[in-house]
């Protein structure tokens, strides 16, 4: 939690989804090289533990305060919906046609086919993802919406802090 008080999403995500892509090279390589059985498990382990820390940190976490921070407040609860709908609908894709997919496939191709995903996914984040740079205080979101009367903008930035 600290670490979203302290960073860029945006930022933060083209940082971690490199190393993700990177977890499953190597789990792909463990997989499909010849080598000892220790290394092999030593890698494999490695390569797993490495991808799920940096995917709870990343893709389970971010997209949640990204929905809260960069819909306007009228579509918010919508937009989070949605995107919450997609996220489960994907974890039931991955989940049904893992096994699927490992048969026909391989277990190299198939984390292959997930590091290209992430590919992917690091292209879309670089290219249409914004950064909010807004504290992650829901109050001062809606204050950032909900332009004074003025016209200025309230001051998202305390000192105080």
């Amino acid at each position: 939690m600290r670490l979203m008080d302290a960073s860029e999403r945006r930022s933060l995500l083209l940082w971690i989804i490199p190393v993700l892509v990177a977890s499953l090279a190597v789990l792909v390589a463990a997989s499909a090289l010849p080598m000892a059985a220790l290394a092999h498990a030593a890698l494999g382990t490695g390569s797993v533990v490495v991808y799920l820390c940096c995917f709870v940190l990343g893709f389970s976490l971010i997209p949640n305060i990204l929905c809260a921070e960069i819909f306007p407040t009228r579509v918010r609860g919508r937009g989070i919906a949605i995107r919450s709908l997609a996220f489960w609908l994907t974890n039931i894709a991955v989940t049904y046609s893992l096994p699927i997919m490992l048969a026909s496939l391989g277990f190299a191709r198939v984390f292959a086919i997930y590091a290209a995903v992430c590919c992917l996914a690091l292209a879309f984040v670089a290219l249409r993802v914004p950064e909010t740079g807004i504290p992650p205080r829901l109050e001062a979101i809606i204050d950032f919406f909900n332009v004074a009367a003025n016209g200025t903008l309230p001051n998202l930035h305390d000192d105080d802090d």
